[in-house]
């Protein structure tokens, strides 16, 4: 792998704040990411060790509802774990993988790195024209599109006559162009996040008008998200409990009991969540996946407060791990829409409250 050195295992995140049991696939991916240690930035190492999962099949997720969601969400916290960046494009690409399987199109996914692209702000907005049958050209800006110069193929939404479509394109083509000079931030630097204009480039229509949206899978895949977190989170706990192992402070252990209350908790909440959508594959999942990403959105950052209160400046200063995933990890977090999503989150009760009092 590129820009990588195989290092010292990094230290085991207690049982209790897992998604998951070991498994025999979890076993064997968490064994290939035991130690990788990413040296600079640039998304090309990234995607490079995507690349090296990919050959070794670790991208091919048990898919959402499917009766072992926890599994694939214990594989998202692992490679979260590892390196936050890494855990957004491959999160992206097997989400790709989920959405392609669960609108019939699984046809239209050839071998190759992928990436969902999915973000609607109001200054970028992809339009799509039929061509023939499921043939699209594409044309106008996709903002946020992480890994963009790096991977091969990319779902992304767009604009058919005013109806939102999911399309398929090979980024091999041309009329395609990628601008990185918007991308300012310091967390989340090595995901390689671009703007990318499309003009006339062709694509393929997968599934019906607004069938992206409305499948059950899309709040299975935001629930996925907080299991990234949640990932990251434990990892950067845990050098909370080698510095309270190493020395006798009551606030440090003060600190260590409620990162370990809260990021229980968490996993606790995922597993639930998890257990729900495969009882309900077919069911709307969205109050679920709202709890736990308002729920995990606060847990990290409740982490992150205690365990620098905790352990000081010098480890997130010396240690280029800690320093990395510190910054990347609120950065991933804010992906959430913060006081929107538990909103959100409060209308559904609100709906059921309604429902249960007719």
């Amino acid at each position: 792998m590129n820009d990588m050195t195989r290092g010292p295992r990094k230290r085991a995140i207690p049982a209790s704040w897992r998604v998951h049991k070991e498994d025999a696939f979890n076993a064997t991916l968490e064994e290939v990411l035991a130690g990788v240690l990413f040296t600079n930035d640039r998304c090309a190492s990234r995607v490079a060790t995507l690349n090296e999962l990919r050959g070794l099949d670790l991208d091919r997720l048990p898919l959402p509802g499917s009766g072992n969601t926890a599994s694939r969400w214990r594989a998202l916290g692992a490679v979260a774990a590892c390196d936050l960046s890494l855990a957004k494009l491959y999160e992206s690409h097997a989400d790709a993988l989920a959405i392609l399987a669960e609108l019939h199109c699984a046809e239209h996914a050839p071998r190759g790195t992928w990436a969902v692209w999915a973000a609607e702000p109001p200054n970028a907005r992809l339009v799509a024209r039929t061509v023939n049958g499921q043939s699209l050209l594409l044309d106008g800006t996709k903002a946020w599109c992480s890994g963009a110069r790096h991977i091969t193929h990319a779902l992304v939404t767009a604009w058919r006559n005013d109806e939102p479509v999911l399309a398929a394109v090979d980024l091999s083509q041309q009329g395609i162009e990628i601008d990185e000079s918007g991308w300012q931030a310091v967390g989340m630097r090595a995901t390689g996040t671009a703007s990318v204009r499309f003009d006339g480039v062709q694509a393929t229509l997968i599934g019906d008008a607004e069938a992206y949206v409305n499948r059950p899978g899309f709040w299975h895949g935001g629930a996925g998200i907080a299991a990234c977190w949640l990932g990251s989170a434990a990892a950067i706990a845990t050098t909370l409990i080698d510095n309270v192992a190493r020395r006798d402070d009551p606030h440090a252990l003060a600190h260590l009991g409620a990162v370990d209350a809260a990021l229980a908790s968490a996993a606790a909440l995922l597993r639930e969540t998890a257990a729900s959508i495969d009882a309900h594959p077919s069911s709307s999942a969205q109050q679920g996946a709202l709890r736990a990403r308002v729920a995990i959105d606060r847990v990290a950052m409740d982490v992150i407060t205690h365990v620098t209160r905790a352990i000081g400046p010098a480890p997130a200063c010396t240690d280029a791990w800690l320093a990395r995933a510190l910054a990347d990890l609120p950065i991933f977090v804010r992906q959430s829409h913060a006081e929107r999503d538990e909103a959100a989150l409060a209308k559904t009760l609100i709906d059921d409250y309604a429902r249960s009092n007719r």
